[in-house]
């Protein structure tokens, strides 16, 4: 076998895919307060971040890079309606534009998972709560996350339910 990777293992594409999440959520994050493009933090991206070594204690993992680009373009092309979907899923008084940049950001990628993925809606819940909870391991965050995503996701995909 020359030149030939290892086959990937269902618990590493699972990792993969996760990973994909996380850096997308902070892909979008950057977008919204840098003005990038998606095509300059996709690049960005996949040349610093999938797998990069942080320290020599450290590595990056790699993410699934397909899902990575889906999410994104997924993302902005439908922000409208995610947002849309988002701010109904949240109390009246707290519209998108006033939440948390962090989970404004979360809650994008996931509506654009839940909108244009065939993911089952609990597995996409699942992992964004556990997005969450990397960035908000004290906070409420991740229950917060939990209520909108299961009202988006009954929203975007009722026949899951």
């Amino acid at each position: 076998m020359t030149g030939q990777a290892a086959p990937i293992s269902g618990n590493q594409k699972r990792k993969m895919r996760s990973a994909a999440r996380l850096y997308a959520v902070q892909a979008l994050f950057q977008m919204e307060h840098s003005n990038q493009s998606v095509n300059s933090v996709y690049l960005e991206f996949l040349d610093h971040r999938f797998g990069a070594q942080v320290d020599d204690d450290c590595d990056m993992i790699e993410g699934d890079e397909d899902l990575f680009r889906g999410v994104l373009d997924s993302a902005v092309d439908n922000q409208r309606r995610i947002d849309q979907m988002t701010d109904r899923a949240l109390v009246a008084k707290w519209p998108i534009a006033r939440i948390d940049p962090t989970l404004r950001a979360l809650f994008r990628a996931a509506g654009a998972e839940l909108i244009g993925n065939d993911t089952p809606p609990r597995v996409i819940i699942t992992e964004y709560v556990d997005v969450a909870t990397s960035f908000f391991p004290d906070g409420r965050e991740p229950k917060f996350v939990n209520a909108v995503l299961d009202h988006m996701a009954r929203e975007a995909r009722p026949e899951a339910f």
